[in-house]
């Protein structure tokens, strides 16, 4: 069995809210269900358990040959098999403070819900893609890979799941949820995107990628697809590959730039620092207006393949954690008939 470790104190403390509605067997154990290896091999090599809800997981990667960290928020009733909402950070990868852990109260408004929440910790600047090469600065990435063939079985096996599975991300992460189902048909139930920009081959989507890489992360998009507009830029292009959404739940959103309510000095979303607000309103205005024209472009796309999905076209907004915050409220009603519950 697994190597558990108790952890009596951990920045996870408080964010399960209540009680659960019967015992949870992994946390009164500290055992985990199973000690599950996926068909490459990956592994859960460790448990932490963080509080009555929260545990950490430490996952070894074959693809990647590293140990990624896996935060988990257990169902608020888990004594039946739950459904998986894989919670994805945006380009940090939720190793910065930009996180939904530290930024949103998401986790408390998901802990009376029956669901396991997965949040992956890792992959800063990489659009958790399968990269071609490996890279200088970022290293070997195999991200797509972890999210739909190591990880899925770990988790389903560990924590005895129902095998039901929705995705949820932001800014960049929000283009990976909509790009994991390509080649991946039923693994994911239900997908909720938050400001992203789904067209990633073409010339306006192609910006997006390598600002995020090159310009904020240091890495290189040659190791990443390969040469600008080359086939695997166009096979990781959910806009291309649209029709692999088909059959399910969609929820779709975007600001347009312009100063919105979470916008303002002082505010509790307002980034830090003298100049925090400005860069707000500066670059996240810029970048928000970037990715309302990716959505416009991306519900013309699914409305001409007859494809259905909730759209959210907020008349403000930057690109910032208030509106994240609000969006995901907005969407669990999707997310949750994708999942079940």
């Amino acid at each position: 069995m697994v190597a558990a470790t108790a952890v009596f104190a951990g920045v996870m403390t408080g964010l399960g809210g209540g009680t659960a509605a019967a015992a949870d067997p992994i946390i009164e154990s500290k055992t985990l269900l199973a000690d599950p290896t996926s068909p490459n091999g990956s592994r859960i090599v460790k448990a932490e358990y963080k509080d009555d809800r929260n545990l950490r997981l430490y996952v070894h990667s074959t693809a990647m040959d590293k140990e990624i960290v896996v935060d988990v928020q257990r169902p608020a009733d888990a004594s039946v098999p739950r459904p998986t909402l894989y919670l994805l950070n945006g380009a940090g990868g939720g190793e910065d403070s930009a996180s939904w852990q530290a930024q949103t109260n998401t986790l408390e408004f998901l802990s009376d819900k029956n669901v396991n929440v997965v949040q992956p910790i890792g992959g800063s600047w990489t659009y958790y893609t399968d990269w071609i090469s490996d890279d200088p600065a970022l290293g070997r990435n195999k991200w797509k890979t972890f999210f739909t063939e190591e990880l899925p079985p770990l988790v389903d096996g560990a924590l005895g799941t129902n095998g039901v599975n929705a995705l949820a991300g932001l800014s960049t992460s929000a283009t990976t949820v909509l790009a994991l189902p390509i080649g991946n048909p039923g693994l994911y139930k239900a997908a909720a995107s938050y400001s992203g920009c789904a067209q990633t081959s073409d010339p306006v989507g192609s910006e997006f990628v390598k600002l995020t890489v090159e310009t904020w992360g240091g890495g290189d998009t040659m190791n990443m697809w390969g040469p600008q507009g080359s086939e695997a830029w166009v096979a990781n292009d959910p806009y291309v590959h649209a029709e692999a959404l088909r059959g399910m739940e969609l929820y779709v959103s975007t600001g347009n730039g312009l100063p919105g309510r979470w916008d303002t000095l002082n505010g509790p979303h307002t980034l830090p620092g003298s100049y925090g607000l400005a860069n707000q309103l500066i670059v996240g205005g810029v970048i928000e207006a970037g990715t309302n024209f990716c959505t416009h472009n991306l519900k013309g796309r699914l409305d001409s393949l007859g494809i259905p999905a909730t759209f959210n076209f907020r008349d403000s907004g930057t690109h910032s954690w208030g509106y994240w915050e609000d969006e995901f409220r907005a969407s669990w009603p999707v997310l949750a008939r994708g999942l079940g519950v």
